[in-house]
C-alpha cells in the first residue's frame, strides 16, 4: 500500500475509534444530562475551551511536537471526558469539558495538516494535481471519520434498549415537541427520563475503551511527517511568540475573513443537530434510546457522501456542491419549522437526519479542502482558525440552547446560512481575481511535477 494512504486510512481509523465515543456522548448530552441543562452547558464549555485553544495552541504544538505525537497527546484528553461521564456532576463534566475543549483545535489542526501535507508530497511525486489529492485525501477521512456515528450511536441504541419502555406520550406533550419546544414548558415528557446508572456505566466503559484503541493505534502505526528541511530551518528560526499569533496574523487574508461565517454555519448546524434535534424532536417524540438509530442514518448517509463528494468535487468544482449542501439544509430548516414530530411517522425522523447528513458531508469536505488549498502556505494558521470558528458556531448554538424556543433557533441558523453562502461567493469572486502574474508560477510548479513524474 503507498505510504501516505496507509497513513490517511491510520489517522482516519484512530478518529473513528475516538469519535465513536465522544461523538454519540455528544449527541446524548442534552438528554442523558438534561438536569439544570448539565449537558448542553458541558457541551457549550467543550467549544468554548476549542476557541481558547484555538487561538494560541495549534501552531505552536504542531511547530514543536509534530502532528503524530500533537493527535495522540490530543486523543488521550478526550479520553477523560469519557472517563468524567461514569460520574456526571458540575464538577466531573466542567472540568473534562475544559480538557476536551483546549484538546480539541490541536487535535483537529493536526490531522488537517497531516492530510494536507501527506497529499502535497503525494501529487508531487505522481505528478497530479495538489487540490485533487487533498480532496480525495479528506473524502477517504470523512468517509471512515463519519462512520463513527454509527458505530458510537448503535452502541448507544442497543444498551438503552434494555431500559423497559415508558408509557405512550400524549398528545398535549407532542404539541411541545419540535419548533414548538421552548425552555419554560417544564411538562414531563420522554426527555425528562434518564436511563439507569448500570446501563450509562457500561455504556460508558465501552466508550473509554475506544478512546483507548485509538490512541494505540495512531502511536504504533503512524508515520511521523516532516515538511521540506529548508522550511523547517526557517521556522527553526521564528520566535515563539510568532507561533502564538500565528492564528490573528492569519485574518489579515481577506478570504479568510470572508469564510468566517462559512465556518461557523458548519458550528451551528452541528450544534443543532446534537443539542436541539436530538432533544426537542427525537428524544422529546420518541425517546432516548432512538437518538442513536436516528444519528445512525445521519452518519451512515454523511459518511457515504464524503467520499463521493471528495471524488467528484474536481469535476463539478466546490461552488456547485456548496449550492447543493446549502440547498438542502435550507429545505430542512424550513420543513422543521412547519413539522409537529409524531411517533406515528416515524420515518420522518430518519429522512431528515439523512438530508442533514447530505448537507453536512458537502460543508466539511468542502470546507476542510478549501482551507488546505487556499492557504497551503500557512496550514496550520488557517486550519486553527477552521476550528476556532467552527467553535465559536457550536458555543453560541448550546449557549443560547436552554433560553430560545427551537423556532428561533432554526431562524437563526437559516440566517447564518443564507450570510455564509454571500461570504462564500466572495472568497470566490477574490480567487477569480487573482493577479495574473501567479500563472506563470503555476505553470512552472506543473513543469516541474512533470519532470518528477518522468523521473519515477
Amino acid at each position: 500500500m503507498e505510504r501516505n494512504l496507509k497513513n490517511v486510512l491510520v489517522i482516519a481509523f484512530g478518529f473513528l475509534f475516538l469519535f465513536t465515543a465522544y461523538g454519540a456522548l455528544q449527541n446524548l448530552q442534552s438528554s442523558l444530562n438534561n438536569a439544570e441543562g448539565l449537558g448542553v452547558v458541558t457541551l457549550s464549555v467543550v467549544y468554548g475551551a476549542l476557541i481558547i485553544s484555538s487561538m494560541f495552541l495549534p501552531p505552536l504544538l504542531i511547530k514543536k511536537f509534530g502532528c503524530k505525537w500533537t493527535i495522540m497527546a490530543s486523543m488521550c484528553c478526550y479520553i477523560t471526558f469519557s472517563v468524567g461521564n461514569f460520574y456526571a456532576n458540575w464538577y466531573t463534566m466542567i472540568s473534562t469539558a475544559v480538557i476536551l475543549g483546549i484538546a480539541g483545535a490541536p487535535l483537529w489542526s493536526a490531522e488537517s495538516t497531516y492530510l494536507t501535507i501527506s497529499g502535497n508530497i503525494h501529487a508531487k511525486k505522481t505528478g497530479k494535481l495538489e487540490k485533487d489529492v487533498i480532496n480525495h485525501y479528506f473524502g477517504i477521512f470523512y468517509l471512515i471519520f463519519q462512520s463513527s456515528g454509527v458505530w458510537g450511536n448503535l452502541i448507544s441504541s442497543l444498551v438503552f434498549q434494555q431500559e423497559p419502555p415508558i408509557g405512550e406520550i400524549t398528545e398535549d406533550q407532542l404539541m411541545n415537541c419540535g419548533a414548538q419546544d421552548c425552555f419554560q414548558i417544564n411538562l414531563s415528557s420522554n426527555s425528562t427520563n434518564r436511563p439507569a446508572n448500570d446501563l450509562i456505566y457500561t455504556l460508558v466503559g465501552i466508550f473509554t475503551g475506544s478512546g483507548i484503541l485509538a490512541v494505540l493505534l495512531v502511536a504504533i502505526f503512524l508515520d511521523p511527517i516532516s515538511k521540506d528541511s529548508e522550511e523547517n530551518e526557517k521556522e527553526k528560526e521564528e520566535p515563539i511568540w510568532s507561533h502564538l499569533l500565528a492564528t490573528f496574523r492569519h485574518l489579515k487574508d481577506k478570504r479568510q475573513c470572508f469564510l468566517i461565517p462559512q465556518t461557523m454555519y458548519s458550528g451551528f448546524e452541528q450544534g443543532f443537530l446534537a443539542g436541539d434535534y436530538t432533544k426537542s424532536y427525537v428524544t422529546c417524540a420518541l425517546g432516548i434510546h432512538y437518538v442513536g438509530f436516528v444519528m445512525i442514518c445521519f452518519s451512515a448517509i454523511n459518511s457515504l457522501c464524503s467520499l463521493i463528494f471528495g471524488k467528484i468535487s474536481k469535476y463539478t468544482g466546490r461552488m456547485v456542491l456548496y449550492a447543493l449542501g446549502a440547498g438542502i439544509h435550507i429545505t430542512s430548516i424550513i420543513f422543521l419549522l412547519l413539522w409537529r414530530p409524531n411517533p406515528s411517522s416515524q420515518t420522518l425522523f430518519f429522512v431528515i437526519a439523512a438530508l442533514w447528513g447530505v448537507g453536512d458531508a458537502v460543508f466539511q469536505t468542502q470546507n476542510n479542502a478549501i482551507y488546505g488549498v487556499l492557504f497551503v502556505k500557512n496550514k496550520e494558521a488557517a486550519f486553527a482558525n477552521y476550528r476556532l470558528w467552527e467553535s465559536l458556531g457550536f458555543v453560541i448554538a448550546f449557549g443560547y440552547s436552554t433560553f430560545l424556543c427551537v423556532k428561533i433557533k432554526l431562524y437563526i441558523l437559516l440566517t447564518v446560512l443564507l450570510v455564509s453562502m454571500v461570504s462564500y461567493g466572495c472568497v470566490e469572486y477574490l480567487e477569480h481575481r487573482k493577479p495574473p502574474e501567479t500563472v506563470p508560477e503555476k505553470i512552472e510548479s506543473q513543469i516541474g511535477e512533470v519532470v518528477i513524474q518522468t523521473n519515477l
